[in-house]
């Protein structure tokens, strides 16, 4: 019997994409097997902003990150810290991110899980080339791989992830779908309902 597929379109800047990212972690260590997960871009911020970036105000805004850090715990989040960023698009972090995954899956769990703690709880201005480098190397990912990022097949399929959700309807992120469904179920879900949904499409597999 194959594995279900679930179909995770997330983005880096997200806080709480950042917790259905932790959720699904542990949903798919108790499914083992029997789940498969494919993680695709959403651009919030599809484009640089071209008229500058006020770090004050960007900073003010991350207080409202305390609020989804009680909704999940088990993901840190910290008020920004730093005189890094604010991010400029959300574009350079799913570059990357493809690019790891690319090089294969353990790669691209690392890098994700990489790119979110980077941003959430440590903050790092995760659009930076520097700091993605950095990143890259932290996750333990091949130094001389790095240079595959700007390969434009990358931002090609960013783009196309972005577009796909916006055709089936994701009106915003996290949202989630069966590979071969074209419902998408739009928000941070409750680990349960989640672990629940998937044990009904593997059973209904058996069956």
């Amino acid at each position: 019997m194959s594995a279900v597929r679930l179909v995770v379109y997330s983005d880096f800047l997200c806080p709480w994409c950042w917790n259905a990212a932790t959720r699904l972690a542990s949903v798919q260590e108790q499914l083992g097997g029997d789940l498969e997960i494919e993680w695709r871009s959403y651009l919030l911020r599809p484009h640089a902003n071209p008229a500058g970036r006020d770090l004050a105000k960007f900073r003010a805004y991350t207080q409202s990150w305390l609020r989804v850090a009680e909704d999940e715990p088990r993901a840190p989040f910290q008020v920004w810290a730093s005189d890094a960023g604010p991010p400029s698009h959300s574009v350079p972090p799913h570059v990357v991110a493809k690019a790891a995954a690319a090089l294969g899956d353990e790669h691209g769990r690392r890098m994700r899980l990489r790119l979110f703690r980077a941003y959430f709880a440590e903050s790092r201005d995760i659009t930076d080339r520097a700091t993605l480098r950095a990143l890259w190397s932290e996750a333990q990912l091949p130094d001389e791989a790095f240079a595959s990022c700007d390969d434009p097949v990358y931002t090609r399929r960013v783009l196309a992830d972005h577009e796909e959700a916006q055709e089936l309807g994701a009106t915003g992120v996290p949202a989630v779908r069966l590979a071969d469904q074209d419902f998408v179920l739009v928000g941070a879900q409750p680990e349960a309902v989640v672990l629940r949904w998937l044990r009904r499409a593997i059973e209904a597999r058996v069956a």
